[in-house]
């Protein structure tokens, strides 16, 4: 930790007995809110499966991807948001890797998912897209909650939340 960074956490000192108050840390929240609104744009979390390509969602993904890593400079490892992005992180590796071992059931159409390639490689598209999607949704919902945020738009169908009228 910097002065800089200690000295922004500092809010008062008691005289005659020694203390210190302390804001919590404002740069993961900014990182958890900075992720949230990343992510409210990308369509591969929310779309209908029938209308997602699959090579956007492939790049879709790897934005994702890189985009938390980059999220990660700024945090404390270890701490709970690094650990939550990290596995966001690794979810979508394990959806690439998933797309990449088998590209046999995968062929260029206009980057349209070709309906020829039989019901196993649709299955296999989109159980690894509901898989990514249901992944984030549980670690995007945390953050929500544990700094405060709030969601807008489709992003909120990827979330586990229970039904009101249940």
């Amino acid at each position: 930790m910097t002065f800089l960074e200690l000295a922004n956490r500092v809010t008062g000192f008691s005289i005659p007995i020694f203390g210190v108050s302390w804001n919590p840390p404002k740069l993961e929240r900014k990182v958890a809110k900075d992720v949230i609104t990343f992510l409210e744009d990308r369509r591969v979390l929310f779309n209908p499966f029938e209308l997602e390509i699959l090579e956007h969602c492939k790049q879709s993904v790897i934005k994702t991807r890189e985009f938390l890593t980059q999220q990660l400079y700024d945090i404390q490892r270890g701490s709970d948001l690094d650990q939550r992005l990290r596995a966001m992180r690794a979810a979508c590796r394990k959806f690439l890797d998933t797309l990449s071992e088998h590209e046999v059931y995968f062929r260029q159409n206009d980057g349209r998912l070709d309906n020829n390639i039989g019901l196993g490689g649709q299955m296999l598209f989109y159980s690894a897209m509901g898989e990514l999607r249901g992944t984030l949704g549980v670690h995007i919902v945390h953050l929500l909650i544990m700094y405060g945020i709030d969601c807008e738009g489709d992003l909120m169908s990827v979330l586990p939340l229970t039904n009101p009228e249940d």
